[in-house]
């Protein structure tokens, strides 16, 4: 009977202290930072995972060589590098090879990246590791990266100068080196003509058609200004025959020499230095040479133009389109978002009317992106673009000029989408500051309008730079409205350059997101363009990360400057 009493009272007593913990709150303290730490371990994770799979890409691997045999086939030689390997069972396995007793064995299947697109017709191809034999890293074989098809795998047979061999054997590599970097060195020249000094001259050309095309439609054809413009024209005529002269000896110094190289299956590959773009013997490298390579690949892949369908080259268009685009969203974007916050909270009488309208910017928050895409394209550039065009770009039509996607309405676009967020994070911002602060200050002689630029406005600026804060992680990402408003696979020249206007509002760009959509679903060679989507994806992490912390570092430094007044 006292067990039975003493059981009794110990579970009531536990039951008491387990109702008290669930009062407390403990449970639901523990619940939440779990959720924390799990969302923090899955963020940390998918980065990471980003980070070596993208940064990965650039390490320069050993090239194999191997005999491969398929059961029941002759053998044949392969040579590559493995960037992937997986555990699949015969079944499979596209091969006729295998017995039937044998389809549930387990094989190792390597993706070898054996190059030489132009010879063997794929990059990649995936082979099984117990069918290599004789597997061997030769020190003299090469691998070109190349400005078309691909990478090459092979041997460096001669090196030629006009059809003459200078350089055969052992002695060819050190050769074709120095003649690679002379014809990188022409490369840039021929590149700052064509990019810089030929688009400069075209641009005035085009310039003087323009007004030239203005007089005309004025009815005012002036002889005087007819003759100035026709001798400008003389004079940049001048200009571009002389830089047509120098490109013209740069590419035929450019294509002077040329390479003899053998694949691994003995075929012949004949193709000018001109076309490679850098040269190496992976086997031979050291750790410093491996880690010069790596930066060098890394610094190309930020700061050069894409190539060969954006899987080859770097992104620093898609870069500076996407920073650029979200400077000027920012710009336009907190002016409006925090007059309407202004008016709303200040201003506005507190009725149905205004209750109705924060209804609205509330749902607009959640309206699908793809939406603002679409009302970009009919309302700014079908109908607010053409009617640019007619009022003050006449002489360029019926060529548009603002009546077509470009950097102006992708940015107009995007701040109308992100306006709602920076309307809520201000007003929010006002409605925390005490009224006693604004009654102080209209006590001491100032008017409302001059309590709300020196007092109300400074103090609400981090709630101001919290909603820019959102709208840039929001704007930055986002890619379903810009691919109808001026987001274009590939731009042949940046929006702000050294020619008048020098910022074109105008033209298209390229942007981070969409550059990941089109090299990981639009690209011919997925293995290629795989490691890139990595790549890219990291690198938009950081530049989104970038933005956010500048403004967060300007909204910090405002807390601190106005804290004492909230005080």
């Amino acid at each position: 009977m006292m067990n039975k009493t003493l059981r009794s009272s110990l579970s009531g007593a536990s039951r008491n202290t387990v109702s008290s913990w669930f009062k407390s709150g403990s449970p639901w303290v523990w619940l939440n930072a779990g959720a924390v730490a799990i969302s923090l371990v899955l963020v940390i994770g998918l980065i990471s995972l980003i980070a070596v799979r993208g940064l990965g890409h650039f390490w320069p691997g050993q090239v194999m060589v191997a005999d491969y045999q398929v059961p029941n086939q002759t053998v044949r030689t392969v040579a590559g590098e493995i960037v992937d390997s997986e555990e699949v069972s015969a079944a499979r396995l596209e091969t006729s090879g295998l017995e039937a007793s044998d389809s549930e064995e387990l094989f190792t299947r390597d993706l070898l990246k054996q190059g030489n697109r132009d010879l063997s017709g794929a990059d990649f191809v995936w082979i099984v590791d117990e069918w290599l034999s004789n597997r061997s890293y030769p020190e003299e074989i090469m691998v070109l990266e190349r400005r078309e098809w691909g990478n090459f795998y092979g041997f460096l047979e001669s090196v030629q100068q006009e059809g003459t061999t200078v350089a055969a054997g052992g002695a060819a590599y050190a050769v074709f080196q120095e003649r690679l970097t002379r014809a990188l060195e022409i490369y840039e020249a021929i590149y700052q003509i064509e990019k810089h000094d030929i688009g400069s001259v075209n641009a005035s050309m085009e310039q003087l058609r323009l007004a030239e095309r203005r007089l005309e439609l004025s009815g005012n054809v002036d002889p005087v200004q007819l003759a100035e413009l026709e001798a400008e024209r003389k004079l940049l005529d001048q200009q571009y025959q002389q830089l047509e002269q120098q490109l013209g000896d740069l590419y035929r110094s450019f294509n002077r020499d040329s390479f003899t190289a053998k694949s691994i299956d003995g075929q012949v590959l004949d193709q000018p230095i001109s076309k490679v773009v850098r040269a190496w013997q992976p086997n031979t490298m050291t750790l410093s040479d491996k880690f010069g390579f790596y930066f060098d690949k890394v610094a190309e892949f930020i700061l050069d133009d894409p190539r060969e369908a954006n899987t080859e080259g770097g992104v620093f268009p898609a870069i500076f389109g996407t920073v650029m685009m979200v400077i000027l969203m920012s710009i336009m974007v907190t002016p409006f978002g925090v007059v309407a916050a202004v008016y709303l909270r200040e201003y506005a009488n507190q009725g149905w009317l205004t209750r109705a309208i924060r209804v609205a910017v509330n749902n607009l928050a959640g309206v699908p992106s793809i939406v603002y895409g679409v009302f970009g394209l009919g309302f700014f550039i079908y109908f607010a673009g053409a009617q640019v065009d007619q009022l003050l770009f006449p002489e360029a039509l019926p060529s548009p000029t603002f009546g077509t996607p470009g950097l102006l309405w992708a940015s107009i676009t995007l701040a109308l989408l992100t306006l709602p967020v920076v309307i809520v994070a201000t007003e929010e911002g006002l409605s925390r500051i005490p009224r006693s602060v604004r009654e102080g200050s209209l006590a001491l002689g100032a008017t409302k309008a001059e309590t709300l630029w020196r007092v109300v406005l400074p103090m609400a600026s981090p709630a101001m730079m919290t909603g820019l804060i959102l709208a840039v992680a929001r704007a930055a990402g986002e890619v379903a409205p810009l691919m109808l408003v001026g987001v274009v696979k590939l731009a042949p020249s940046l929006p702000l350059d050294g020619n008048y206007p020098y910022l074109h509002l105008d033209q298209k760009f390229m942007h981070l997101g969409f550059h990941i959509f089109d090299v990981g679903f639009q690209s011919p060679n997925v293995e290629a363009a795989r490691p890139l989507v990595y790549a890219t994806a990291l690198l938009l992490v950081i530049v989104i990360a970038v933005l956010n912390l500048s403004a967060v570092a300007i909204r910090n430094h405002l807390r601190e400057k106005y804290k004492s007044l909230e005080d």
